[in-house]
């Protein structure tokens, strides 16, 4: 498996998976990653600003999964950890983890913490994100956008 950067050709596939997981956690409605005016162009999202990447997971030519970093609210010194998708025939490889670290990699030359917002029905995801060493926050940070979002997670990046 490769992990690299998304390409435009990759914004169907990506999309598609981040759907089929959406839908296979309740999390197929409003306030979510699901109504983000993203989705059909994670790839131009991503693609304009030094401070934002995306990298996908990709075997044989398939496009299984991936996630992006971004400023979250607007912040220089916050980053989000985004639609860290798989599909669920790659779950449980590790390959989550590389793909993790990839992206906080990436956030630790930005930004000075990284914050995610998930939803407590994916609890594998849950279980991983505190295996990884994010903080489970009581409440959202301001300026969320996913008010539909039920568990939320902060990193420090010092020790990347």
């Amino acid at each position: 498996m490769e992990i690299r950067y998304i390409e435009r050709r990759d914004n169907a596939a990506i999309e598609g998976i981040i759907r089929e997981c959406l839908i296979e956690f309740g999390g197929n409605r409003e306030g979510l990653a699901w109504a983000d005016d993203s989705m059909h162009d994670l790839y131009s999202y991503y693609n304009n600003a030094d401070n934002r990447a995306y990298w996908v997971v990709e075997e044989e030519g398939e496009v299984l999964g991936g996630c992006g970093i971004a400023p979250f609210a607007d912040s220089d010194q916050v980053c989000e950890l985004q639609k860290m998708y798989l599909s669920s025939s790659i779950r449980g490889k590790g390959i989550a983890a590389d793909l993790l670290g990839t992206a906080l990699g990436f956030a630790k030359q930005h930004y000075s913490k990284c914050y995610l917002e998930t939803l407590q029905t994916m609890q594998a995801a849950n279980r991983f994100y505190a295996k990884h060493d994010f903080e489970l926050l009581a409440a959202p940070l301001a300026g969320s956008e996913h008010y539909a979002c039920d568990a939320w997670y902060i990193r420090d990046l010092s020790d990347i």
